[in-house]
């Protein structure tokens, strides 16, 4: 049986972002949820709550709000994919159409720094979309509760995501 094909989410982004954090595809928890990051185990909220300085179980749009006043864009690589369950593995190759970055890009200027929420991300990016010269790559360990590291060996990776919003 062919699985369904799956459909991600808008970015959240707001004028003058500089940075953009880019996911794969949402899984099955945050599908349903229609919000990113909503799977319950998953370390995105908690370590982006310590980074920026809000409850990570605070209402979702407050935690948008916080995100993206920060000047902080999410987004995922894919815009649909065919997949059973949650895990990137699991994604057709053959089926994955990449978000539109050009406009994305056009749209906002001021993003210098894109950091990949895991590997698959990086991946599927450096295959599916021609990457603009004037932005720099950075990969950092995804906050999946299926990428095994502790939460404070992530949040100590991701910690110099500040640094680069506040320059």
């Amino acid at each position: 049986m062919t699985p369904p094909t799956l459909q991600s989410f808008p970015p959240l982004a707001a004028p003058g972002a500089r940075i953009l954090i880019l996911g794969n595809m949402p899984g099955v928890a945050s599908l349903q949820a229609q919000r990113y990051y909503a799977h319950t185990r998953n370390a995105f909220w908690g370590i982006t709550g310590e980074l920026f300085g809000f409850d990570p179980a605070a209402p979702y749009d407050h935690r948008v709000a916080v995100l993206t006043a920060a000047g902080v864009a999410v987004w995922d690589v894919l815009r649909h994919c065919r997949r059973a369950g949650s895990l990137d593995s699991a994604v057709e190759p053959d089926s994955m159409v990449p978000n539109d970055f050009a406009s994305f890009f056009a749209d906002h200027p001021a993003i210098t720094h894109v950091y990949f929420n895991g590997a698959a991300a990086e991946k599927n990016y450096g295959r599916l979309v021609t990457a603009p010269a004037t932005v720099s790559y950075t990969r950092l360990p995804s906050t999946s509760p299926a990428h095994t590291m502790s939460f404070d060996r992530k949040l100590a990776a991701w910690r110099q995501i500040t640094a680069a919003v506040r320059a």
